[in-house]
């Protein structure tokens, strides 16, 4: 479910900084006496800890309101799935839808700080831009955290309910939770497959961060422009197997209505890169290189408009590719998670 990837600190690493100077010759001298060192795995797992307290606790108020609406029978899962209305009987799978929508969230913010990062900048922001970049990191590390915990929670809950003999269970579960495939049920046999390749491409991608001096600044810069990849997985995994965004309603809009801010920030990123290689010039160069080169960054910049104007029509429009509310179910409209 989301886009989970560290952007690097100008002050320990220039040359992998993605909103370094425009200059891309940057060759860092030896660190001097009291400059940072490197970021580590490590040290920013100590600093994730505020950041992943929040998030638990959102998580749980998340729970709590999921939980008190399947109770009340207002929550349009109850519709999708009737047999769920029996609130204590499934409430790990709440709990994992829970961490689901944490998951989410916390990808979208994740994205958001990566692409002010590494684009232009507001003249006026909270933290500095050191600070940013942890928390850009942090938030990162807590999202794989976040997924994994849906992931886990939701074969926990297949455990649950399985009536085979306990090994047996774990490996149905494990299958049908972790490998491709394996789920055949219903909407799951597209929508489990999508948030596992999300989880799957977010945990290496957030930590290749971590080992960028080794792999080189230029593949670590093009492999972490995947990470908004791992986002769109997760969004497109939401919108497909999110009971509370089943139906067509204001609660599903509004989740179209969160991708507008980073539809909008990367097409800035692109009409305005910090780095000097990636502006489009007037003209495409002479050699077949550049031509395809120049070719490749317009037709990235149409497609990306082209997302924000889509985004645009169908918050406008409401026709969000939800399904219809069953007739006996209309109240439900007004009532969606």
């Amino acid at each position: 479910m989301t886009n989970p990837s560290p952007a690097p600190e100008p002050a320990a690493a220039a040359e992998t900084s993605e909103s370094a100077a425009p200059g891309d010759r940057q060759v860092p001298g030896p660190r001097r006496a009291g400059e940072p060192r490197r970021p580590t795995l490590r040290s920013d797992l100590r600093a994730s800890w505020p950041d992943g307290l929040v998030a638990l606790v959102i998580t749980a108020a998340v729970f709590v309101l999921l939980y008190l609406r399947i109770r009340n029978k207002t929550s349009s899962t109850v519709t999708v799935m009737p047999f769920m209305a029996d609130a204590g009987g499934f409430w790990m799978y709440f709990l994992s839808q829970a961490f689901g929508w944490s998951a989410l969230l916390w990808a979208w913010g994740t994205v958001i700080l990566g692409l002010l990062l590494s684009g232009p900048r507001p003249s006026r922001l909270p933290l500095s831009g050191p600070r940013l970049e942890r928390l850009h990191r942090t938030t990162s590390l807590n999202t794989i955290a976040l997924i994994a915990a849906h992931a886990l929670l939701f074969a926990a809950e297949l455990v649950r309910h399985d009536t085979a003999a306990w090994n047996s269970a774990v490996a149905t579960a494990f299958v049908e939770a972790f490998v491709p495939g394996g789920y055949d049920s219903g909407t799951g046999q597209i929508a489990i497959p999508v948030g596992q390749a999300a989880l799957y491409l977010a945990i290496p991608l957030g930590l290749l961060f971590y080992v960028r001096h080794r792999i080189g600044p230029k593949t670590w810069r093009v492999l972490h422009r995947c990470v908004i990849v791992v986002y769109v997985l997760s969004v497109w995994h939401t919108l497909l197997y999110g009971t509370n965004v089943w139906y067509d309603g204001w609660f599903r809009t509004g989740v179209w209505l969160l991708q507008l801010p980073i539809a909008a920030l990367l097409l800035l990123r692109l009409l305005r890169p910090a780095r000097r290689s990636e502006k489009l010039p007037g003209r495409p160069g002479a050699s077949t290189g550049a031509r395809t080169g120049w070719v490749l960054r317009l037709g990235g910049r149409l497609v990306v408009a082209a997302v924000l104007v889509a985004l645009v029509a169908v918050v406008a429009s409401g026709r969000d590719g939800g399904r219809s509310v069953p007739p006996e179910d209309t109240s439900s409209t007004h009532n969606h998670d």
